[in-house]
């Protein structure tokens, strides 16, 4: 078989190799897709973690504000703010006037949907207090 070109016909080339480049525009497109998923996974992820960390900061504060009520004012009004925000409180410490607040928030991953956990801690009290 020959391949005719504007050039002329080339001898030893063979018509079989028709298609391959469809093939590998095909490849190269699924490798895009897969690498943009893998990108949008990560994204998501790095929101979810930023979403808990301001909801314990925010809760934290929140908390540190009504120690003077007792610990469990302190750790019911870091649990509502940091629920506003999108967090689960799942330990409130109050030492003294200081607060440690670990929240956690819920992330779906794409493209499965698959729910990850995504972790924080923030501290709050009076200056000195964490050292």
């Amino acid at each position: 078989m020959r391949w005719r070109s504007a050039l002329g016909t080339v001898p030893g080339l063979a018509v079989r190799d028709r298609g391959a480049a469809t093939v590998w525009v095909l490849g190269v497109g699924l490798a895009f897709v897969l690498l943009g998923l893998a990108c949008a996974a990560v994204g998501v992820a790095a929101v979810g973690r930023h979403q808990a960390q301001t909801a314990a900061d925010l809760g934290a504060l929140a908390g540190a504000a009504r120690t003077l009520e007792g610990p469990d004012a302190a750790c019911a009004r870091a649990a509502e703010i940091a629920g506003a925000n999108g967090g689960r409180v799942s330990s409130c410490v109050v030492h003294g006037f200081g607060v440690v607040v670990t929240v956690e928030v819920a992330v779906r991953l794409p493209p499965r949907g698959s729910v990850r956990v995504a972790t924080a801690r923030a501290r709050a009290g009076p200056v000195g207090w964490a050292s």
